[in-house]
């Protein structure tokens, strides 16, 4: 039996984009009957505290020789020290979701110390996995010397078409975590410039970035939308289904993305989408099934909105383009089984 460790920052049920991946790689290498032993670190990657760096010091020396060894990005590129003492032991594989040096907000010394400590760790991997094409273009512009990066997408699981909230008001939907780099300031300000009849619901942990979370609870007040925005945290998955169904439209305003799995999801339910030209989103929406905007344009966010909300045959186009583009999605199996292929080409595991 083949077999393969996977390394991850915090617990791998976490719902950021990320560990979802990464759950999902585990689960579908299981199927696909590898033994995947899972060791989840602190939470505290990619600025580990001394207490996660000795918890991943122990981690890797308890993996044995010659394994197969997939480490999350967000602790990869931190910890190039530790890799450096495994590197002739360990077959290193990076899973690199966006370099972290490339973080929305940080400042420019700890985005070198950052770029520094990732190069550094990428060019000791044998491999290195990517799951956006955006992210090669970043790995290539930061000057890695690691070995060619691997793209493997994400895949996006088959949903019923979205029923809509029935009339009303055209109802929108964003589901990103709370945090500066997913344009929710922004994104209210366009909406109460929009116009029209509408409410949104915000799904996504509202504690991860807590300034962020100050701030718009702030403007939301300021704005005097607090009857029409709703920002209801992390939900279970039968949960967000229900979210997804009674929504009209998806929006999300981020500033970066690796590939966009929410919008995906979205689209997969056949729900227009007004986002951002940023990872896959663009291949994603396509020419069809939503409308585009610059990233940190906040003038053409507006626009968008407005056009989506007040009229009904944009909304109308861009749904019968999204149930179009939905065919286009492909299975998280899919993913799987070129992830699968990935590490069994590493030599001596063939």
């Amino acid at each position: 039996m083949r077999s393969v460790a996977f390394v991850v920052p915090g617990s791998l049920s976490s719902l950021t984009g990320g560990s979802i991946y990464d759950r999902r790689m585990v689960e579908g290498l299981r199927t696909l009957g590898w033994r995947v032993d899972v060791h989840e670190l602190d939470s505290s990657f990619p600025e580990p505290s001394g207490a996660a760096l000795a918890g991943a010091a122990a981690a890797l020396a308890g993996i044995a020789d010659q394994e197969i060894t997939v480490i999350d990005g967000l602790v990869f590129g931190a910890i190039p020290d530790l890799l450096e003492a495994h590197r002739t032991r360990l077959d290193l594989v990076a899973l690199v979701h966006m370099p972290l040096s490339l973080e929305f907000g940080l400042d420019a010394a700890s985005a070198a110390r950052r770029r520094e400590n990732e190069l550094r760790a990428l060019g000791l991997a044998r491999v290195v996995v990517v799951t956006g094409h955006v992210t090669t273009e970043s790995l290539t512009s930061l000057g890695h010397r690691a070995p060619t990066p691997v793209l493997a997408e994400p895949g996006c699981d088959a949903a019923p078409l979205a029923r809509g909230s029935g009339g009303g008001g055209v109802h929108l939907l964003c589901v990103a975590a709370v945090t500066a780099g997913k344009g929710h300031e922004a994104l209210l300000r366009a909406l109460a410039d929009a116009g029209g009849n509408w409410t949104l619901t915000c799904v996504g942990s509202f504690t991860r970035d807590p300034a962020t979370g100050d701030r718009l609870t702030s403007l939301v007040t300021s704005l005097s939308l607090g009857g029409r925005v709703a920002f209801v945290g992390e939900l279970t998955a039968d949960q967000l289904a229900s979210e997804y169904d009674g929504a009209d439209v998806f929006v999300l305003n981020t500033r970066s993305e690796t590939y966009g799995m929410a919008v995906s999801e979205a689209i997969a339910r056949g729900l227009p989408v007004v986002s951002t030209r940023t990872g896959a989103i663009p291949d994603l929406v396509g020419e069809d099934a939503g409308l585009l905007v610059g990233v940190e344009d906040d003038v053409a966010l507006r626009d968008a909105l407005r056009t989506m909300v007040t009229d009904d045959r944009v909304r109308t186009r861009c749904r019968a383009g999204a149930i179009i583009a939905r065919e286009r999605l492909r299975p998280w199996t899919d993913t799987a089984q070129r992830f699968a292929g990935i590490l069994a080409a590493i030599p001596g595991h063939a």
